[in-house]
């Protein structure tokens, strides 16, 4: 525990893992096989489960598509995706692992809620309830240790395929512990953790002594930690990683996707998961509007729940909190919300364009917090409704 810290001000501390860790494996094996079949098929109905262990990807789930892959094909997808992720261990290389494919068909009684006719509109697939967030702690208008965790990995990556660093392998994870000040802003790193897997030459020091320019260069100017408090592969050595030493599972990092944990969240995981699929595109759907209330001004924090039921089209309840700091009441902005955009499953995806091959990229270093491009990947963190909500909420 730190000592010393003024009255008001706190700790807090996000997590990440690279596209190495075993769930993350699962996470983009399940987006690459949900954005082929969107490439072929739009509308496809895609709900992909995936399970890595030593030298075997288990696939699960239900699919409905005017365009069915064969076995082969989706077995392809799957070896790509690990190729490029750049597993060629013994026990789990790209070439020689085993596909077991066990994917169904969508349940028509899930079909018959979502469906559209002309008596009744698209309705959510499911119930459940969602959360966005958006706060000013970085230029993303996101919490700030999420954000460099995220980046920690991702520039470590970044080098490690260019081959700036030998030794190194992709499964990693990082902790970044940011001290706030006592308005609530981050001022500084006083820990971050880095495991990493390496090769079994290297030791503990030398791992660290490669990745500290990059965690160093990572954060703003003067918020390194002591060099004592860079925690590398605390246990001593990290050899044996991947699948090989662990389970994954499609879904299981779902705060590392989000918020890190600075804001609630529904449960719902994303990969795997087609954008009729509430949990993905209302979690889109209200991250978008709440990083436009903030960068409208309408608030420096704002957080939004959207719940819905199975088969209905409209939002059962939405719930706004900006924390004390919005120019205007919550219960205002909960209001213009769906005045301000189609928060059915429908409107959402035409507003956010959400039926193209979009979702591999979203798989690692989090959902939110990217910069959206002309290819119409993270069309949700566009900030281009500050004029109409200023119009309803002005």
């Amino acid at each position: 525990m730190h000592m010393g810290l003024k009255r008001n001000s706190y700790l807090f501390t996000s997590e990440s893992v690279a596209e190495g860790h075993p769930d993350k494996v699962c996470d983009q094996i399940s987006d690459s096989i949900l954005d082929t079949f969107i490439e072929s098929d739009p509308n496809a109905r895609v709900a992909c489960e995936t399970m890595v262990v030593p030298n075997h990807v288990i696939l699960g789930g239900e699919i409905s598509s005017t365009h069915l892959l064969s076995r082969e094909e989706i077995e392809r997808v799957v070896r790509n995706k690990i190729k490029e992720i750049g597993y060629e261990q013994d026990n789990f290389h790209w070439k020689t692992v085993k596909v077991l494919n066990f994917i169904g068909r969508q349940s028509p009684d899930i079909a018959l809620g979502v469906d559209s006719s002309k008596e009744k509109e698209e309705g959510a697939g499911d119930q459940g309830l969602m959360f966005g967030y958006a706060c000013g702690e970085t230029e993303d208008l996101m919490p700030a240790p999420i954000i460099y965790a995220h980046r920690i990995l991702e520039n470590i990556s970044v080098a490690r395929k260019l081959g700036k660093i030998q030794g190194l392998y992709s499964d990693a994870k990082s902790q970044v512990t940011l001290l706030y000040d006592e308005e609530g802003l981050p001022l500084k790193a006083t820990d971050v953790v880095v495991s990493i897997q390496h090769h079994a030459s290297l030791t503990q020091a030398k791992v660290k002594e490669i990745i500290y320019p990059y965690v160093e260069a990572t954060l703003p100017k003067g918020w390194m930690c002591e060099y004592d408090r860079l925690l590398v592969n605390p246990t001593g050595k990290f050899v044996i990683g991947g699948p090989e030493s662990d389970a994954g599972l499609t879904g299981r990092k779902i705060i590392v996707d989000t918020y890190g944990g600075a804001a609630p969240h529904g449960g719902g995981a994303f990969s795997g998961k087609d954008p009729t699929k509430v949990d993905r595109s209302a979690a889109y759907a209200a991250r978008y509007l709440a990083k436009n209330i903030v960068a409208s001004g309408v608030a420096k924090k704002c957080l939004i729940q959207i719940s819905y039921a199975i088969g209905v089209s409209r939002p059962v309840s939405i719930y706004v909190n900006t924390y004390g700091t919005g120019e205007v009441k919550d219960r205002e902005i909960a209001l213009a919300a769906p005045q301000i955009m189609d928060l059915t499953p429908k409107g959402i995806r035409i507003h956010l364009d959400l039926n193209k091959p979009i979702y591999s990229k979203t798989a690692t270093y989090g959902h939110f917090g990217r910069k959206p491009d002309e290819m119409g990947h993270f069309t949700w963190e566009k900030i281009d409704l500050i004029e109409k909500i200023k119009s309803y909420l002005a």
